[in-house]
């Protein structure tokens, strides 16, 4: 659920999570940026105007990476490449930094060096796992403006080497499967549905499908209407923004899938080209043979 841009909140979002605290829905933002902490992100939304969250409102990649490693394999080391939100999720998990021989390299938001990567190459070549905390390639900024994401970086390493890396975050199913107990342990309830709201067909819209969820796409992002049919698996609602789920909040009393403002109205700004998300490609293929030193 996306409720800012360029540190400016989306029309409405602040009444939706208002409407969310006050009739005690639970709820958690979940967000592929492993950068930022989730006390970072608190801060950040209350500073845009948004009262009443703590960490535990949040999920992030970073927090999913580092619940994959202790989860799966208890004792693990890494190489990282990424800053903040990363490598204080790691910590908090007891993973240890390791330089020398790692089980993984694993790669997050944030700026890098040559000298970083040629390092993470060699971790790899003797042996180190290649773990990505997200599969974006690049990621939003404004309308005008984007970022290189943990995907492009985590390329630049499956290029290098001829190894896939595995991408966590969404859409993977361990990001959705985590974040719904982790929903669960702040409802203190068993829940009888769950669903995703995201601006995203490839990664929100995807992963709650892959996951079995209801899935709320909202065309507030870089998602046009056109598009949507051009994707096998389809959002449960089509919403212009979570405005226009503020009144079923506080009611309580859902509204049809087919009467949402988004099907008045065509063109929602512009879509940027080019796959987004390394999952996108290659997701079923066999890792590729290393290429070439040279051309």
């Amino acid at each position: 659920m996306k409720t800012y841009r360029e540190n400016q909140l989306i029309p409405g979002a602040a009444d939706f999570v208002q409407a969310l605290l006050a009739t005690g829905t639970p709820f958690l933002f979940l967000t592929n940026n492993s950068a930022p902490t989730p006390e970072d992100l608190a801060v950040r939304l209350k500073h845009l105007g948004i009262q009443g969250l703590t960490a535990r409102h949040f999920y992030t990649s970073a927090l999913n990476t580092a619940d994959f490693l202790s989860e799966t394999d208890p004792g693990c080391t890494v190489f990282v490449i990424g800053e903040g939100g990363i490598l204080t999720a790691l910590h908090e998990r007891k993973i240890a930094n390791d330089a020398l021989h790692p089980s993984y390299v694993v790669v997050g938001e944030g700026a890098t060096t040559m000298e970083k990567l040629s390092k993470a190459h060699e971790c790899i070549e003797q042996g180190a796992r290649l773990l990505a905390t997200n599969p974006d390639n690049w990621c939003p900024v404004s309308s005008e403006k984007t970022r290189p994401g943990a995907g492009a970086t985590a390329a630049f390493l499956e290029a290098s080497t001829g190894r896939r890396a595995y991408y966590l975050g969404k859409p993977n199913g361990y990001m959705f499967h985590r974040a719904e107990r982790k929903l669960a342990e702040l409802a203190m309830a068993t829940l009888e549905q769950v669903a995703m709201i995201g601006d995203t067909m490839e990664t929100d819209i995807r992963g709650a499908f892959e996951a079995g969820m209801h899935s709320f796409l909202v065309l507030s992002g870089s998602t046009q209407l056109e598009g949507i049919g051009d994707y096998v698996y389809q959002p449960t609602r089509i919403l212009q923004s979570v405005a226009d789920l503020t009144p079923e909040i506080k009611t309580g009393k859902p509204s049809d899938r087919m009467d949402s403002p988004a099907f008045a109205t065509r063109g929602f700004g512009n879509s940027r080209h080019g796959k987004r998300h390394q999952t996108d490609i290659f997701t079923f293929h066999k890792p590729r043979p290393r290429p070439a030193m040279t051309k």
